[in-house]
């Protein structure tokens, strides 16, 4: 694998950060292009778990069956596989279906009242985001409202909402997409489809 682990990850985290603080803003991890492997999972996927993830840390995979990707995820993170209920960080692989995601949504930490942080981290494969799109966003970080297409269906942004009703409870979700393409919605984040994809 042709990448610094300190130099570039560092420049990963950074652009995760910049996202997080600024939902529905598309980075991009230029830093991809030096990943030489063949995983089932795109490159900006893997360079996300190789930034947020460690010793400390658990992740689950959707769909399940991806034992190579499991053991590579663990090999270069020391991160731990565990069950959905369990895990910290949840990969949404391109091709899970939508039944298994909403599933997985239905089951995935949110954390407490007293614990927000005992909550999951999501980082979903989409085709391809666009600044411009179905998606309505608001909340902090964003300045009046920000617009967005991340490929997902109206069913997600239902179950995700019913996850965060209860703030600080929820999730953060990461999306990547084929170009490197990296956008994120924090929990504070209100989406609001304006139409259906």
């Amino acid at each position: 694998m042709a990448i610094d682990q300190i130099h570039d990850l560092q420049q990963v985290y950074r652009k995760i950060l910049h996202s997080m603080s600024r939902p529905g803003t598309i980075s991009v991890l230029e830093e991809a292009k030096q990943l030489d492997y063949e995983l089932p999972c795109k490159k900006s996927t893997m360079l996300c778990a190789m930034t947020v993830l460690d010793a400390e840390v658990t992740f689950h995979i959707l769909p399940g069956n991806q034992q190579k990707l499991i053991e590579k995820i663990s090999e270069y993170t020391s991160a731990r596989y565990a069950p959905i209920e369990e895990a910290d960080f949840v990969i949404i692989l391109k091709n899970a279906s939508k039944e298994d995601v909403l599933q997985a949504m239905r089951q995935c930490k949110i954390g407490s009242l007293i614990d927000p942080q005992l909550s999951s981290t999501w980082i979903i494969e989409s085709e391809g985001l666009a600044e411009e799109g179905n998606l309505s966003l608001s909340g902090p970080g964003i300045e009046s409202h920000a617009s967005l297409h991340a490929g997902m269906l109206e069913s997600f942004w239902k179950a995700r909402s019913s996850r965060i009703k209860e703030y600080p409870m929820g999730i953060d979700l990461i999306f990547v997409d084929d170009d490197s393409g990296i956008v994120c919605i924090p929990r504070t984040t209100r989406v609001i489809m304006t139409e259906v994809e």
